[in-house]
């Protein structure tokens, strides 16, 4: 139940009642007062009820999450393409996942394709104001294979540092990659990580500690 219409004595008692029935707060709700409502003679003759309408508020990130799909949704008519576009939104992030044949186009080399779409995406939803969401989008499971495969190179870059003792540079990545690599070594014994260099070439680099 989104929204109600209550009668009462007063707009005030409607209001407290729709309240009560939506189980929630007076700031979760759009109020429209349809009727005012009068005591009449004497608080007797000609008396009218107050009546309201008590919406619930959309919650932004729900809004947001909306405008998403809707974005991606037009993006890739264009394109020709007819993937399956799934979401889900809380009040941190909005969360897209994509299916469907042949959408490596859409992920490009390292990824680099899709985070295009993220950015663009963001943008599109972000733009016309309120909180700022950050927006996840992914493609199958590229994103948790692409996890995978960092955290077993950095392992093995890891292991030839410490067996050389000098220092190895990753290809450039984007910041949530060379994240996922400083985590995947903050405890491997015998080096330690940073990283060097402007965007979009700033790269991890693996030293001996």
């Amino acid at each position: 139940m989104k929204s109600i219409e209550v009668v009462a004595r007063t707009v005030e008692e409607a209001i407290a009642e729709a309240l009560r029935e939506l189980q929630v707060e007076r700031d979760d709700v759009e109020v429209t007062i349809l009727e005012e409502g009068n005591k009449g003679f004497l608080g007797i003759l000609g008396s009218k009820q107050a009546k309201v309408r008590v919406e619930k508020k959309v919650p932004e990130y729900e809004v947001k999450l909306e405008k998403a799909l809707e974005f991606m949704g037009e993006l890739f008519g264009h394109m020709g393409l007819n993937p399956t576009i799934t979401g889900q939104a809380d009040e941190e992030s909005v969360n897209l996942h994509i299916e469907g044949d042949d959408l490596g186009i859409l992920i490009g080399r390292r990824g680099q394709t899709l985070d295009s779409l993220q950015y663009l995406t963001s943008l599109a939803v972000n733009r016309q104001g309120g909180e700022w969401i950050r927006i996840n989008l992914d493609i199958g499971d590229y994103r948790a294979k692409r996890e995978e495969s960092l955290r077993s190179l950095a392992q093995r870059a890891a292991m030839k540092v410490e067996s050389s003792g000098r220092r190895v540079a990753l290809d450039a990545m984007n910041a949530a990659e060379r994240r996922i690599v400083h985590q995947e070594l903050q405890e491997f014994g015998g080096v330690t990580t940073q990283s060097e260099g402007q965007e979009p070439y700033r790269r991890v680099i693996i030293l001996p500690e």
